[in-house]
């Protein structure tokens, strides 16, 4: 992840999650659309799920969410408000995950 982080963002430290956009055009082929990849650390989640004393499973649904977001167009860094509103999105996400046994 330091390595990706490095090349990619240039921050040579480690990060839990990374989305990596397709492009500017989403390729869709009938119901199913390519948004880009999501790159979780699972030992950056090990570490975090154990410190907030929660499943690993929880852990790496939320960083899922949160890559997903970022696929989306959601963001967090700049703007409190845009933070906020993909805070909530998260939230909301992971609720719908967990009510539905989904993580």
């Amino acid at each position: 992840m330091r390595g990706l982080n490095k090349t990619y963002r240039k921050r040579n430290r480690s990060t839990d999650v990374m989305a990596f956009p397709q492009g500017e055009d989403v390729i869709s082929h009938n119901t199913i659309c390519l948004l880009g990849d999501v790159v979780i650390s699972l030992e950056t989640a090990q570490r975090q799920a154990g410190q907030a004393g929660k499943p690993l499973k929880e852990e790496f649904a939320f960083l899922l969410i949160h890559g997903i977001l970022h696929l989306l167009g959601y963001d967090h860094v700049g703007s409190v408000r845009k933070g906020r509103n993909m805070r909530a999105r998260e939230e909301e996400l992971f609720l719908l995950c967990k009510t539905q046994n989904l993580c």
